[in-house]
């Protein structure tokens, strides 16, 4: 996960600030290490080999009775579910479906728990980013997303996920975070000087 230093951070919430100087919305950017442990993907995995390893057996030369082939299974299981579980190869095992599931699932939660639904004008957005699963999403409340739809957001997003594909995190935020206000600024321009949400940048994990 990007592990930003004090001084990226204020850089973050400086970013949020200068875009919310020049609109009515709020925005807050959480980013998540991962949606999820999956701790059940790589035991899955792990227990599948281990029950397909006598008929593995069958096509080599090797003969085992029936202790020796249970104590061989459940070596291999145990060995297998400890190796699974290395980030790396366990992100490389979940279905692309469920990293996707997963991430979104924990977005909408965010929205809600930094009371983006609650702000005046319904002009919450957020800026959410799984940095494991590369997934990127823009949620924003009615009052803005009368205005811009959510295809609209999407080069802006495409363009994170690249960066953090790339390990530039940071630089990609920023950019997203000043895209983003520029159609905040265009839809939902300043009317009054307000600041409901901190502008922090919200870490998960």
């Amino acid at each position: 996960m990007a592990l930003f230093t004090e001084s990226e951070l204020k850089q973050v919430a400086d970013a949020i600030n200068n875009v919310e100087q020049h609109t009515d919305a709020e925005l807050v950017t959480v980013l998540a290490r991962q949606s999820d442990d999956y701790v059940y993907i790589p035991t899955l995995w792990a227990a599948i080999i281990a029950l397909l390893l006598p008929l593995l057996l069958k096509f080599t030369p090797f003969w085992l009775n029936g202790d020796e082939l249970l104590m061989l299974q459940w070596f291999n299981f145990i060995a297998l579910a400890l190796l699974f579980r290395v980030p790396p190869i366990m992100m490389s095992l979940v279905p692309k479906s469920v990293k996707r599931w997963r991430a979104a699932n924990l977005a909408r939660r965010q929205f809600l728990d930094n009371n983006l639904h609650h702000t005046k004008g319904e002009t919450g957005v957020l800026i959410f980013i799984a940095e494991a699963e590369h997934y990127v999403e823009i949620i924003a409340d009615r009052g803005i997303s009368q205005h811009v739809a959510n295809d609209q957001w999407q080069g802006i997003v495409d363009d994170l996920v690249a960066s953090i594909k790339r390990k530039d995190t940071l630089a990609g935020m920023l950019k997203c975070i000043e895209a983003c206000g520029e159609k905040l600024k265009q839809h939902a321009p300043a009317t009054e000087s307000k600041n409901e949400l901190p502008n922090h940048l919200v870490v998960l994990g």
